[in-house]
């Protein structure tokens, strides 16, 4: 096994070389192949960003708001999945994710992006704009006695800091991955960085969870300063895990097809992805029923409104459909064994996954803006396209110069004969 691993090291090179590649031949480095894409990409991205603006009644528009913060947590969940799942994978040293884990460390760097793109959602807030979230006002709780005592949570200055907290914690932690397993590919697979990486996880993951979960709050259970659920942070998470999977699946399908990681990614691989995307398929139905079951049961009247609302007109159509279309169909899609190893049925389904994350979205915020019924709009669709462009776009540019696979990984030839029991 020693002697693989150094065969391995040997193999790959030092990161900086001109043309990298594994000991079976696999391209590993990008380059400029995929300039024209990213640039196509941020084109449609800023594009269909202004189109939802224009058509949404401006920056501050009610209709843009909400069209901008469906799409934006959407894009979030795939960046902070990522962070997530490095993060995992380094706390259990998985074997089988190494050839695969550079890319999630790319995709981890979205959280930079979509730092910058927060600021269209937080700076109404810091006006006492209450165009999205109605305690912005700064009179709101006058008007409100009965929820003072949640005041002092939703001041803008207070907000802020939480902001800098999650958004803080989840830049340092992915540029820490990334920068630390970069390291190792140029220090002949120094072991003592994978322990130091997988120290780093433990207590990573206690902050990750703190902070994505009052992250969700804030951002999404806030829209209506009432209503309350304290499993709604993972309820969100679920969704995380989801979106990251599909996009990471989809990823490595689309290196392949430029002729990269074509040996190196097998339908073993495929396999695990699968079956994470098969697995919080039905977490997140858990999460979602437990949410709904005990709510419904107690009958708080400051509780059960929130689900009023989503069981009224064409929302209600629109519920059913959630629950049919988010569970029920990929569930019984992707339960076989045959399919996770199929790249053409994986790719059907990790595109069906992220559609039918962002219409649950969509299910969460709209019904804010639109109480009569589901009013879907040019601008949602618009503010989804301009999201998911200039995601593409940033990944792209991240992933140019840099190598599409921890080669200093001394577990490395593990991953590569990696295979399903």
């Amino acid at each position: 096994m020693a002697s693989d691993e150094k065969k391995t090291k040997k193999s790959t090179g030092a990161e900086g070389s001109s043309v990298p590649k594994l000991p079976n031949g696999d391209s590993i480095r990008l380059g400029k192949e995929a300039d024209g894409l990213r640039k196509a990409a941020l084109g449609v991205g800023i594009v269909a960003l202004a189109g939802a603006v224009l058509l949404g009644g401006g920056p501050y528009g009610k209709q843009f708001q909400h069209s901008y913060l469906t799409a934006y947590m959407w894009g979030l969940s795939i960046a902070v999945g990522a962070v997530w799942w490095v993060a995992v994978q380094h706390l259990f040293g998985a074997r089988w994710s190494i050839v695969v884990r550079r890319v999630g460390e790319l995709l981890a760097q979205l959280v930079v992006v979509m730092a910058v793109l927060a600021l269209p959602l937080l700076i109404p807030i810091f006006m006492g704009n209450d165009v999205l979230y109605p305690w912005a006002e700064h009179h709101y709780f006058e008007h409100h006695a009965y929820i003072a005592s949640k005041a002092p949570w939703f001041s803008p200055a207070f907000f802020a800091v939480r902001m800098a907290f999650y958004f803080g914690f989840w830049v340092l932690l992915a540029k820490y991955y990334l920068g630390q397993s970069r390291r190792q590919d140029t220090t002949s697979g120094d072991v003592a960085l994978t322990k130091k990486l997988q120290s780093v996880s433990a207590p990573g993951m206690i902050l990750f969870a703190v902070s994505v979960t009052f992250c969700a709050i804030d951002f999404l259970m806030t829209l209506d300063p009432v209503w309350f659920s304290t499993i709604f942070g993972v309820y969100y998470f679920a969704t995380c895990v989801l979106t990251f999977n599909s996009t990471l699946a989809l990823t490595l399908m689309w290196l392949q097809s430029r002729g990269h990681l074509k040996a190196s990614v097998t339908a073993e691989h495929y396999h695990d992805i699968g079956k994470m995307m098969f697995a919080f398929t039905c977490f997140w139905t858990y999460i979602g029923f437990s949410q709904f079951m005990l709510i419904w049961y107690a009958n708080i009247p400051e509780e059960t409104h929130w689900f009023n609302d989503r069981f009224f007109g064409s929302w209600l159509n629109a519920t059913y459909f959630l629950s049919v279309a988010h569970f029920f169909i990929p569930f019984f899609g992707m339960m076989s064994r045959w399919m996770k190893r199929n790249t053409g049925r994986l790719r059907f389904w990790a595109l069906y996954i992220l559609a039918i994350c962002w219409f649950d979205m969509y299910w969460l915020v709209a019904p804010n803006l639109h109480k009569d019924g589901v009013a879907l709009t040019a601008a949602d669709f618009l503010a989804w396209i301009g999201i998911a462009g200039i995601l593409v776009s940033s990944a792209l540019t991240r992933a140019r110069d840099v190598n599409l696979v921890a080669t200093g990984d001394p577990r490395l030839s593990k991953s590569l004969a990696f295979e399903n029991i």
